[in-house]
């Protein structure tokens, strides 16, 4: 486990997420060592990149043969998770949140989505992509008893706002919105919202651009 004791910044802590990712890959194709500039170039960034974010992270290997792909897969692990499975809840089981839980409980991750709310009465009561859907009504109460710590947003936008005073209560500790309605919650909540459209328009800006600049 690691003893890092300052905070890492965000950038490092999304590059730390992707190079798991990628040594995942590798280890699942037999490569046992990577060099930092072979794992640069797999994320389009300098190998000094690299050695910077695992020094920030205490981390040290034998250069001569590269890195372990297994103990630094484990060692960062030991940076991004708890000892223990983080449970996550989801409130809004539409097309969004069951496609949002399917595509996270299938992966080798240390979080897990152990249960779903909604207010659609043909859903509660229901397992859903293989866990429990409860009414957002027992919301804090099933949090409670179930350790759940982070919960994933997936309502329409109208009504992500009325389960900020619910989360609050239940002691989520981290919320990732999907909504379009940036949700603000009191000091020692980690939010992160997740707009897919202004994403989404943002990207299609950009492409406008390029292609405005091309026909000139």
């Amino acid at each position: 486990m690691s003893n890092i004791q300052t905070p890492i910044p965000e950038k490092t802590i999304e590059r730390l997420s992707e190079y798991r990712r990628t040594l995942i890959a590798c280890s699942r194709r037999g490569i046992t060592h990577v060099f930092s500039h072979i794992l640069a170039g797999m994320h389009g960034i300098t190998a000094v990149q690299v050695r910077r974010d695992l020094m920030l992270i205490g981390f040290s290997s034998d250069t001569k043969k590269g890195y372990d792909v297994r103990v630094l897969i484990d060692f960062i692990d030991s940076i991004l998770y708890s000892e223990n499975t983080m449970k996550v809840a989801v409130i809004g089981m539409g097309h969004l949140g069951q496609a949002i839980t399917k595509y996270f409980n299938s992966k080798e991750l240390n979080i897990r989505i152990t249960a779903a709310f909604d207010i659609d009465e043909a859903k509660i009561g229901q397992t859903i992509m293989d866990i429990p859907c409860y009414d957002v009504k027992d919301f804090e109460e099933v949090v409670s008893n179930n350790d759940i710590s982070i919960v994933i947003i997936s309502l329409p936008s109208s009504l992500a706002a009325q389960y900020a005073v619910p989360i609050i209560n239940a002691g989520i500790k981290g919320v990732l919105n999907f909504t379009s309605v940036p949700l603000n919650f009191p000091q020692g909540i980690v939010v992160e919202n997740f707009d897919i459209t202004t994403i989404l328009e943002k990207v299609a800006y950009f492409v406008k651009a390029a292609e405005e600049n091309n026909n000139q």
